[in-house]
């Protein structure tokens, strides 16, 4: 069940993401294959949304494009007002380093740099003015004020993606993509993520966009976006487990019934 959080939305209204008619394709004739067909969706800021679908859906897919990590085929994506789709591969990757934060699965934490290092690392990389106090803070809200000069082998999986998260964070971003965070914690560890993650939409305005098979961690989004062969299927607002699982379990059938019917 959704936790409850008193919602900080000084931007009411503003739209943090849309995507408009984005398609994306792998391979080329007849062993090609349609990642996403034509999706349309956008995103208010603040707002916490969950992508789910079943295996092969384009979950993955919509949010490298969405971050611009993937260049669609076709259509437009539109990050906190700026047009991400014709710009140059520099020009990305200074946009992403101001506005995009990312979370994924694996840590992707340097071995040999403090929790401190590892979560300033996007600001030295974007030679960025590194504000320790602010960075100190964001560590102590997640749990690691008292492991900063820790280095990574020496936390627990939830403490590295708590690492992770405070890393996504310490920008400022106006989103923040998380791809599957949950997926190698136990299940206390996932709980704080998910908690973390929800905070930084119900707090601090920040708009996550999370891809998870898991209907737990769907339950903290404020909607679920259903994909299905690259498709959106539905959409549901303040999901519980029992609903996303059902809807989820459904979805598989629906897929598996016409991939038997197209055989």
């Amino acid at each position: 069940m959704n936790p409850t959080t008193t919602r900080h939305d000084p931007e009411a209204g503003r739209e943090s993401l849309r995507l408009t008619s984005v398609s994306k394709s792998y391979g080329t004739g007849a062993g090609a294959v349609t990642a996403l067909d034509r999706v349309t969706l956008d995103l208010p800021a603040g707002s916490f949304m969950a992508v789910m679908g079943p295996s092969g859906s384009g979950k993955s897919t919509l949010l490298r494009c969405a971050a611009g990590l993937d260049t669609p085929d076709s259509g437009e994506v539109v990050v906190d007002g700026e047009p991400m789709t014709g710009r140059s591969e520099a020009a990305l990757t200074k946009f992403r380093r101001k506005r995009i934060g990312f979370v994924f699965q694996q840590y992707n934490l340097l071995p040999t740099l403090t929790v401190y290092q590892n979560t300033v690392l996007p600001l030295r990389l974007s030679r960025s003015r590194v504000d320790r106090e602010r960075a100190l803070r964001i560590l102590a809200e997640v749990g690691l004020g008292d492991r900063v000069d820790h280095l990574p082998d020496q936390l627990s999986g939830g403490q590295r993606q708590r690492v992770a998260i405070a890393r996504a964070l310490v920008t400022g971003p106006r989103l923040v993509f998380a791809d599957e965070p949950t997926g190698a914690l136990d299940l206390h560890s996932a709980r704080d993520v998910l908690r973390l993650l929800r905070e930084a939409a119900a707090l601090h305005g920040q708009t996550v966009v999370m891809v998870t098979h898991d209907p737990v961690a769907a339950s903290y989004a404020d909607f679920v976006q259903f994909l299905a062969d690259g498709r959106l299927v539905g959409r549901m607002s303040s999901p519980t487990v029992d609903a996303v699982a059902e809807r989820l379990a459904h979805l598989g059938d629906t897929v598996a019934q016409a991939h038997r019917v197209g055989a």
